[in-house]
């Protein structure tokens, strides 16, 4: 096959581009890439002829092969630009990078070669990193791939989850690579907004407008203007404060509580909630309206024990953001613990478990003990299915393990005691009575 010819005005012009390009041909091989690509990704070693997949991923098959999407197979089957997320190496590491490849046609109107655009990404990191959110597992990728999509858009984004999987997190990141990101970044914790307090809270009110409204209060959707709203746990919302809700994102108008003037709202709506609420709108309690404005584009944050791979990396950058003067390590039985524990609070729980283990060790080095709390004890030691428990430890009555699995559940669990009592099946009613007997429990036998 005859090498492609690439102009010297073509190689000029991606000389001037910012962004790392490379020049392929129908077999992967680089026929040229541009000095953004050498100055970022450049290895100090010359690339013309090898394949992209030797050196990006230092595969000797292409991406398709190896389990991955390859955009260039895409992209000479379809003769149109196609995107991917991969995880590249880089001279500083693996790293996550967004690669589209763009065909140009040659007069008989086939591909003669290809432009690969790879743009680095901030915010994100395939190595262990303090400040980033860290992963580099399938799943993650997906997600974070999803994440870089929607980005830039004013597309409304939800993020669906488990608790503890760092919705929050992705929300910031959301924020931080829009084209909002130099104006606020505007919290709305709504399992925390009461009825009464929905409207002023979101809103704002006048002096005067109730009682207790001794001054004008500016409300979260003004604050968030020309930056992004997060509604964190928008399932909360109380079904009759969801049309006020609605009535905002239809018109992007709303009124103080108490004024007359209607005001303009400019912001990106991101959403999250770890409920099922297409559920929920089949039970009436979740507007359908509301969930179809609020659902154009859903990610869903994959659990821990999706992304097993990826604890590893986390654990690492948890222990140095949790103590940045002094390195932790953990001994190869509290690696081989971590590895097979189940974590139902996710990320968060990892972190809390991290945290008290640094402060139960006396040396530098993590032990198995140091991660196991009293109701750990009573947990699977090896995760084999979350429906077969292999339970280990002296038997106790069930009235004693039912207790300890609460208190294990409000220690872990970062949420309101409503949210959490429906996750446990249970009425207000009947798990605050059955914490008071737990209470009584403890003062009784000391």
């Amino acid at each position: 096959m005859t090498k492609p010819v690439v102009s010297k005005d073509l190689l000029d012009f991606l000389d001037s581009l910012p962004e790392p390009r490379l020049v392929l041909d129908s077999d992967y091989r680089i026929i040229a890439s541009n000095l953004a690509y050498q100055k970022i990704f450049g290895y100090g070693k010359p690339i013309n002829g090898k394949h992209c997949y030797e050196v990006s991923h230092h595969y000797l098959k292409p991406c398709d092969q190896q389990g991955e999407a390859c955009p260039l197979k895409v992209a000479k089957a379809t003769k149109t630009t196609h995107r991917v997320f991969h995880t590249h190496h880089t001279p500083r590491g693996r790293g996550h990078v967004d690669v589209g490849l763009t065909p140009i046609l040659g007069s008989n109107g086939e591909p003669a070669f290809y432009i690969e655009t790879i743009r680095k990404q901030d915010y994100m990191s395939a190595l262990p990193n303090a400040e980033s959110a860290v992963g580099k597992s399938p799943a993650f990728v997906h997600m974070l791939s999803l994440i870089e999509r929607v980005a830039t858009s004013e597309t409304p984004a939800l993020l669906l989850g488990e608790t503890g999987t760092g919705k929050e997190v992705m929300a910031s990141i959301l924020h931080k690579k829009s084209n909002r990101n130099k104006s606020a970044l505007i919290i709305v914790d709504c399992a925390g907004l009461t009825e009464t307090l929905f409207e002023s809270e979101l809103f704002g009110h006048e002096k005067g407008s109730f009682t207790g409204a001794l001054s004008e209060k500016k409300g979260l959707v003004e604050m968030a203007h020309e930056g992004t709203l997060f509604l964190d746990e928008i399932g909360e919302i109380p079904l009759s404060q969801q049309v006020k809700l609605l009535r905002l994102l239809e018109t992007n108008t709303f009124r103080k509580v108490g004024g007359l003037e209607v005001k303009q709202a400019n912001f990106r709506l991101v959403c999250a909630t770890h409920r099922d609420l297409k559920k929920m709108v089949e039970e009436g309690t979740f507007r359908q309206d509301l969930y179809f404005r609020i659902n154009a584009f859903p990610i869903i944050l994959p659990p821990l024990r999706e992304r097993k791979e990826d604890i590893p990396l986390l654990v690492d950058s948890l222990l140095n953001r949790l103590s940045p003067a002094r390195k932790y390590f953990l001994s190869q039985d509290a690696h081989a613990f971590i590895k097979e524990y189940m974590f139902l609070g996710n990320i968060r729980e990892l972190r809390n478990m991290l945290e008290r283990a640094t402060l139960l060790a006396d040396t530098d080095v993590i032990q198995r003990a140091h991660l196991i709390d009293d109701f750990n004890k009573y947990i699977p030691e090896t995760n084999q299915d979350v429906n077969k428990h292999n339970f280990y430890g002296e038997i106790l009555p069930l009235d004693a393990m039912e207790s300890k699995y609460l208190e294990w559940a409000v220690g872990v669990h970062n949420e309101s005691k409503k949210d959490l009592a429906s996750k446990l099946g249970l009425t207000q009613r009947t798990f605050y009575r059955k914490l008071n007997e737990i209470k009584k429990e403890s003062v009784n036998s000391s």
